[in-house]
């Protein structure tokens, strides 16, 4: 969840009251937030001379992207407060008459195919607002946009540059402008190595970079206005005496282009000279027939039921009670008029992640309070959730494992290349890993297909802790898998490691005979075994292994027959020197891996 830091006395001012640090935490909670932390009592950084003014770090749902800015968790807390009413946004028309207009170019479809856009007339800016109104967009930029990639939102001072505007895509070298706080003008081919080693940008250009044509807005005087996603022209800059600004917004998706143009005006609609007021784009694209005009501002309309609401919460809330407790959630609401057990709700265009009643139902328990709600049996209950088979059979080996004194790690399940293979003597055949096409760093480049690297990377980043060491898993791995829709699997297994003075074979043997046990599957001795009646419906046995992972001869593969099938389930043995030099351990290491999904 992303945490979002707002200076405290603004927030306050805003909320028209002084709250210590307690009281806000508990509103905090109230609400569905968390408070992270008060700085005011700690050391704050200097800001240009001064110390930073205190600050209320807030974690927010990572789906609630109207809470994402100061004015978005001011305006939430007092509607649900009720000190102000939900705000009605309207569309208004320009002062000419005419709607500007943006033109989309067939071209733009091979690259970045979707555009929207919307204008803030007479903005009144100060330093704080202009330093929210740009921090929104790059909050948006990272989690709802991807890095750029589905969204990018440009912005732009309208009295420097003159519509109707085009959206096109033409070759880099026909481009030619100057970026944003920049003094050179440069072509797309120059910007690109200009920006490459950039700490900010340079994340982003491989978005396009390897595109025959750059996407790219203009005015009607054919000046460049944006190259999305990477940057805005110096030309149409916004600053502290901008009035009004065009915002455009350019896509790889259709439904979050939208989702963001609706959260940027709504947010900063209330700083307009008519506060929730918008002035709507024209988008012409006549190539595929989707003219429009954007945003629609109009509230989404959706019903809910009653009796789900009440028999969820475990209460017997009548229909104007729920209405108005939805109300302090900013909904508009109402009885149905026709089915006594719904109610007609429209979503305001701030809430995009409100999509089934389970969503509303939530609500409605938050604004009559999570403390306040009644304790009931699960029979009575709609919100009790079994346990998946695979979920449940690896809650009993964890415990079966901790038990045995065994103490349980949680590494990250991606891994490098070589930690994954080459250092445990492992050959990659190209169809067995799930690769990241654009890893941030080494050491995240694969999804593991072993949980060995995880418990020898845990094993040698504690090494001053006492030994024995006894660690253990139970996770996932993933393999790939083309038959599939996702082209992968995930694979639940279970895996050990002793590292101590001596090889620890016999221990980690004794606990894979204790996990066997608690499965009821039975261990057998010779063939004879195999077909003997007697014997449980499950068995297992040995069989010497040579694998160039385990220290020769020191190795073995784990047989089951389950309902008269059999199947190689993983190997336990004692680790290769060469793998310990890898993972720079200096005494023996025995493990254990199986793949506890044959069980089910």
């Amino acid at each position: 969840m992303p945490t979002i830091p707002v200076d405290k006395a603004a927030l306050f001012k805003e909320l028209g009251r002084q709250y210590t640090t307690e009281e806000f935490d508990e509103l905090c909670f109230e609400f569905g937030l968390e408070l992270d932390e008060d700085t005011e009592n700690s050391e704050r950084p200097l800001v240009n001379g001064k110390q930073e003014a205190p600050q209320l770090k807030i974690e927010v749902p990572a789906n609630r992207y109207d809470l994402l800015c100061i004015e978005g968790i001011a305006l939430m807390l007092n509607i649900f407060r009720g000190r102000t009413p939900s705000p009605k946004y309207k569309l208004v028309a320009p002062p000419s008459g005419q709607l500007e207009t943006i033109v989309v170019k067939e071209e733009t479809s091979k690259v970045r195919p979707y555009i929207s856009g919307a204008i803030l007339r007479n903005v009144r800016f100060d330093q704080a607002r202009y330093d929210s109104f740009i921090s929104l967009q790059d909050k948006l930029h990272q989690n709802l946009a991807r890095q750029r990639t589905l969204v990018s939102v440009g912005t732009h001072d309208l009295d420097t540059i003159k519509g109707p505007f085009t959206y096109e895509a033409v070759s880099p070298k026909d481009i030619n402008f100057v970026p944003l706080n920049q003094t050179q003008r440069m072509n797309g081919e120059e910007l690109m190595q200009f920006y490459e080693k950039d700490k900010h940008l340079g994340k982003y250009l491989h978005i396009i970079r390897d595109s025959p044509l750059y996407p790219v807005v203009y005015d009607s005087n054919h000046t460049v206005c944006s190259l999305p996603p990477i940057i805005n022209s110096d030309h149409s800059k916004i600053t502290l005496d901008t009035t009004n600004v065009l915002l455009e917004y350019t896509a790889t998706d259709k439904t979050k282009v939208e989702v963001v143009n609706n959260i940027m005006v709504a947010m900063f609609s209330q700083y307009t000279s008519e506060p929730f007021t918008v002035e709507p784009v024209r988008i012409v694209s006549e190539h595929n027939g989707e003219t429009r005009q954007t945003p629609d501002l109009t509230p989404r309309p959706t019903q809910a039921s009653i009796s789900y609401i009440n028999q969820c919460c475990g209460l017997s809330l009548s229909a104007d009670k729920i209405c108005e407790l939805l109300k302090r959630m900013s909904y508009f609401a109402q009885p149905s008029k026709t089915d006594s057990d719904l109610i007609d709700i429209e979503i305001p265009v701030t809430r995009a992640d409100v999509l089934h009643q389970a969503d509303i139902m939530e609500d409605v328990a938050i604004a009559y309070g999570f403390n306040e709600l009644p304790r009931s049996f699960p029979s009575k209950s709609g919100t009790i959730a079994q346990p998946l088979p695979i979920n449940k059979l690896s809650d009993i080996i964890r415990i079966e494992a901790a038990m045995a004194g065994w103490s349980e790690v949680m590494p990250l399940i991606l891994c490098s290349h070589d930690e994954n293979f080459a250092w445990l003597n492992r050959k990659d055949d190209g169809n067995t890993a799930v690769k990241l096409s654009n890893p941030k760093t080494i050491e995240f480049q694969v999804v593991r297909t072993s949980l060995l690297p995880g418990l020898l990377k845990t094993i040698a980043e504690n090494k001053h802790h006492a030994i024995p060491m006894k660690i253990f898993e139970v996770s996932d791995v993933a393999f790939k898998d083309v038959r599939l829709e996702r082209k992968s699997r995930n694979e639940r297994h279970f895996a050990a490691a002793w590292y101590g003075k001596n090889s620890g074979f016999e221990i980690v043997h004794g606990l894979l005979d204790r996990v066997m046990a608690m499965l009821k599957t039975a261990f057998i001795i010779g063939e004879e075994g195999l077909d003997n009646p007697a014997m449980s419906h499950a068995t297992y046995w040995i069989e010497e292994l040579e694998d160039p992972t385990y220290f020769p001869g020191h190795a073995a593969s784990i047989h089951v027959r389950i309902s008269g099938k059999d199947h190689v389930i993983g190997s336990f043995g004692i680790l290769h020197p060469s793998v310990l030099e890898k993972f720079e351990l200096k005494y023996p290491v025995s493990t254990l891996e199986i793949n506890i999904e044959t069980f089910l």
